[in-house]
């Protein structure tokens, strides 16, 4: 029999584990699917015309005195004076830069912002906004109107969408787009352990490998998109010939 002291740990711990969401599944909560078709019809309905679009990955902490703020900035507006829109997460830094830059240059400017408990709001350079509650649906918009992803520096977060984005094209489940990475310094001690370690056990191929673009100038990530969109758009005329 469970002692009381031991029972009010453990009714404690239950109710910890109410705000996060996931683990308080239960069978009978499926009603809450309807959330989640709410969220993907939302998504749909507002981002269906939005092509080409570029989507752009980066660290929320980034402040406008750093360089990488600025230069997603610069590739933003790059993209956008070629008539790419510019979607981001809808945050701060990186993502408020890239939003900046976009709407300098006119375009579109979407943010898909996650609510979270610490309230994050989308920052006041997106001129469409949508608010998720989940992150996996987020991830979902984020990838499906993309014809390109330029991932700037950043933590957690950066890399989940980085390595899910590498995963979708790796299992053909979206086009293989340009996953372009933006400061090699940054990501020098990352793309070496891939190579030295991951690739070395047979853990992923060249070929995986070779979907990374990585670069530090924000013109090379504008000739690199625009050469890939051609491509394909002559590619498209020709199959219908």
């Amino acid at each position: 029999m469970l002692t009381a002291n031991y029972s009010g740990i453990i009714l404690n711990t239950f109710k910890m584990t109410e705000k996060y969401e996931i683990n308080a599944f239960e069978k009978e909560e499926s009603w809450r699917l309807f959330r989640y078709i709410g969220e993907l019809v939302a998504g749909f309905d507002k981002l269906t015309g939005i092509e080409p679009a570029v989507t752009i990955y980066g660290s929320a902490v980034a402040t406008e005195n750093q360089t990488d703020y600025q230069n997603a900035r610069q590739i933003a507006y790059l993209l956008g004076q070629q008539g790419f829109n510019i979607v981001t997460g809808g945050g701060p830094g990186m993502m408020e830069a890239a939003n900046l830059g976009a709407h300098e240059a006119g375009v579109k400017s979407v943010g898909l912002n996650i609510v979270l408990p610490q309230e994050q709001k989308c920052n006041v350079y997106s001129n469409l906004t949508i608010n998720f509650d989940h992150f996996f649906v987020r991830k979902v918009m984020l990838v499906k109107y993309a014809t390109a992803f330029v991932i700037m520096p950043g933590g957690m977060g950066t890399l989940d969408e980085l390595t899910e984005v590498l995963t979708l094209i790796q299992t053909s489940k979206i086009k293989p787009f340009p996953v372009i990475l933006f400061n090699s310094t940054f990501w020098r001690g990352f793309l070496d352990w891939l190579q030295t370690t991951v690739l070395a056990t047979g853990y992923i191929s060249d070929a995986d490998l070779r979907l990374l673009r990585i670069t530090d100038k924000p013109s090379e990530v504008l000739d690199i998109v625009s050469s890939w969109y051609l491509r394909q758009a002559i590619v498209g005329r020709q199959a219908i010939d």
